[in-house]
């Protein structure tokens, strides 16, 4: 197996749920190379690739489907900041934690019902809605592996000051 390869696989496996353009960047290796050998790994069984909000994420194969799901999103700063949110605070309203995260009210509901979509969350059926985690122990222990990267946080900030722009309009 070649040099970048071993690199690519070993930086998957550190780093589950790193996503294409993340492995590019911090191993420094061109596009199309991460893709030839991503490909290639994915082909042979020794990674798997997970295509979740629109971001390929790659894991090592024997990762839990619902755990794939859990730490692609916990790479994201908005998702993680409620997932900490509500693993600290318990069932919470969406309001309250747009108001605690200094969030729009739009954002947070966007973010909560991608996150209920994907069994990471779960809506009450009371009124008014709580949101709570969907396995609060085993999304406590991902969140020790995932930190999302400094390009991730700045995309997120980006679409909160386009969504508080919006809200400000309102």
């Amino acid at each position: 197996m070649s040099d970048t390869r071993s690199r690519i696989r070993r930086h998957v496996r550190e780093t589950p749920g790193v996503h294409f353009n993340r492995i590019g960047r911090d191993l420094d290796i061109a596009t199309g190379q991460a893709q030839y050998h991503l490909r290639r790994l994915v082909r042979d069984g020794e990674l798997a690739v997970e295509r979740i909000g629109g971001r390929a994420h790659y894991f090592d194969p024997d990762v839990d489907a619902r755990d794939r799901r859990t730490l692609a999103f916990l790479r994201r700063e908005t998702a993680r900041e409620i997932v900490v949110r509500l693993h600290a605070d318990g069932p919470t309203r969406p309001a309250a934690l747009a108001d605690d995260l200094g969030l729009a009210k739009s954002t947070v509901s966007w973010h909560v019902s991608t996150l209920a979509d994907h069994g990471i969350v779960e809506k009450s059926p009371d009124r008014p809605m709580t949101v709570s985690l969907a396995r609060p122990e085993r999304t406590a222990a991902l969140l020790d592996e995932v930190s999302p990267s400094l390009p991730d946080r700045l995309v997120d900030r980006f679409v909160r000051t386009v969504d508080s722009l919006f809200d400000a309009e309102e």
